[in-house]
């Protein structure tokens, strides 16, 4: 009997960069943050108060424009995909001022990490998920929400 060549293939990587392609046109909410030692961060809770940070793409324009909640403040930019690779920028917020509740401290990290994303990829295996690897080596894991 043949051996599939399929059975002993390795799993897909979550970093493919020509899935990135699919982000166009998708809306996302932070689901995980680990620092480069493993270490989660905190997230603002649903319920408590809190209230998603989130990062969602549009094409509406005829541009990329990415735009979200940050945790206290809303944003919006500029976003580009080249070579497999996605970077922002620049960002303008909006300058409400933030409580030091778990939102509000995560916003100037949150943003600064868009600033500066090493590698991304989206798992399309349910459920589908973006990784955004910042140059620091902490990662940033978002769940696609429905439209």
């Amino acid at each position: 009997m043949p051996k599939h060549t399929d059975a002993s293939a390795p799993p897909t990587d979550p970093y493919n960069p020509a899935a990135t392609q699919l982000l166009d046109d998708t809306q996302w909410e932070l689901t995980a943050w680990t620092d480069a030692n493993g270490q989660s961060r905190a997230l603002p809770a649903h319920g408590e108060g809190g209230q998603p940070i989130t990062l969602d793409f549009s094409t509406e324009s005829g541009r990329r424009r990415a735009n979200g909640f940050s945790g206290c403040n809303r944003y919006t930019g500029p976003y580009d995909l080249k070579d497999g690779k996605l970077s922002f920028g620049p960002l303008a917020g909006t300058r409400m001022a933030c409580p030091s509740s778990v939102g509000g401290l995560l916003e100037q990290p949150y943003l600064n990490g868009l600033a500066h994303v090493a590698k991304s990829g989206v798992q399309m295996n349910p459920p589908t998920s973006l990784r955004l690897t910042l140059d620091d080596g902490a990662v940033l894991t978002f769940a696609q929400r429905a439209r």
